[in-house]
């Protein structure tokens, strides 16, 4: 079945402003294993071998019998473990169907103030703006600025939210760009506007960013939003999490049990909680990425591409001089390498590369190796990836 936004005809019993929606699209997901799956920024590695022994244990037969019940509605045992982890309480911690799901629960319970738009960076990701078409949601965009040899590093500064914005959300790392921002710019941001509310999304935060979660204490206009697809290497589970001050988090209850009582399942409760107490396993995976990530910069920067210092675990490079992004993506693509290509004005000479595992990274050199040297000129044709 084909998707709406994909051109299939409305339908007359569409709600109003459902037609004008412009919905995110997601990474590709090919139904046969590609050589490189380099597009999504999905872990390379298994989860914790302690995450899917809960599970397992879940299913054995002596528990299994418990599948016929609903799970813990408040999901207390995982909001306790993050909440340890964390310096925080469980009452301070809010858990959904991944960071996304968590996401809209922060649009719809945080961010609806007819008049006053929400800010987030002109280019970031891109659910934000589909949220606000959806939750009719004002927003505004906060411009970029070029630096860099190359103009390689898109940049926005955090002190041009106007005084009537209801709230700012931007990445960090930000998305496609992987450039952080140090948590003491965003201290002072909250200090000198306490009337707004400041959302990080975090889901990049462990490969190189400093996180805001030990802001959380002094600051009641923070909300900081992690996940488990990346660093935890559990993007199939569907898990995600927030982090505030009580009357923050229980907005976002609030949303949910209007919503739905019970979103994390029997499985993704137990997987995610032995995932979050394995922390041998989520620091060895992740120095692991982090290790390879500068391996993968170094080979494009040999090969002329222009990298900025990434934070997340992808790097977003800058074609060489002469060549066409979109041109090499597709070529990568016909040999099994996937990477994402945004195709936008201020991002069409840009690849988002996810850092895989080092034989990953290096067939996608090798690829691009070559590549660059059999065409002066790699051909514009086709369509986005």
């Amino acid at each position: 079945m084909s998707h709406a936004h994909s051109g299939s005809t409305p339908s007359p019993f569409w709600s109003p402003g459902l037609e004008a929606l412009h919905p995110y699209v997601p990474g590709e997901q090919p139904r046969t294993p590609p050589r490189a799956k380099l597009n999504t920024n999905e872990n390379p590695y298994p989860p914790s071998p302690r995450a899917v022994a809960a599970m397992r244990a879940v299913l054995d037969q002596s528990q299994a019998d418990a599948l016929r019940l609903y799970p813990d509605p408040t999901s207390l045992a995982l909001r306790s473990a993050l909440a340890q982890e964390s310096g925080l309480s469980a009452d301070q911690v809010f858990v959904g169907n991944g960071s996304d799901e968590v996401l809209a629960f922060a649009f719809q319970g945080l961010f609806r103030h007819p008049g006053r738009p929400l800010a987030f960076p002109e280019v970031s990701y891109s659910f934000y703006p589909v949220y606000c078409g959806l939750y009719g949601i004002e927003s505004m965009t906060l411009p970029m600025r070029a630096e860099g040899e190359r103009g390689e590093a898109l940049i926005f500064d955090l002190d041009g939210v106007p005084r009537h914005a209801c709230g700012l959300i931007f990445p960090n790392p930000n998305a496609p760009t992987s450039i952080a921002k140090p948590r003491q710019e965003i201290e002072r941001l909250l200090q000198a506007r306490p009337e707004l509310l400041v959302l990080v999304d975090e889901a990049y935060v462990d490969f190189g960013a400093q996180s805001c979660v030990p802001l959380i204490h002094d600051h009641p206009n923070l909300l900081v939003s992690q996940s488990f697809s990346k660093s935890r290497g559990l993007a199939g589970l569907r898990l995600g999490m927030a982090f505030g001050q009580a009357p923050l988090i229980e907005a976002l209850v609030r949303v949910k049990d209007s919503v739905n009582s019970y979103p994390i399942d029997r499985l993704a409760l137990a997987g995610g909680t032995a995932a979050v107490e394995d922390r041998a396993h989520f620091e060895q995976t992740r120095d692991a990425i982090v290790r390879d990530r500068g391996a993968l910069r170094s080979g494009l920067l040999a090969l002329d591409f222009a990298v900025a210092e990434p934070a997340g675990n992808f790097v977003f490079a800058k074609a060489p001089l002469g060549q066409d992004a979109l041109g090499l993506a597709q070529a990568l693509r016909t040999q099994g390498i996937l990477v994402r290509h945004f195709n936008t004005p201020m991002l069409r000479d840009f690849l988002r590369i996810t850092v895989g595992r080092a034989e990953e990274n290096a067939l996608l050199l090798e690829a691009l190796r070559a590549l660059l040297a059999a065409q002066p000129e790699v051909g514009r044709q086709g369509v986005g990836l």
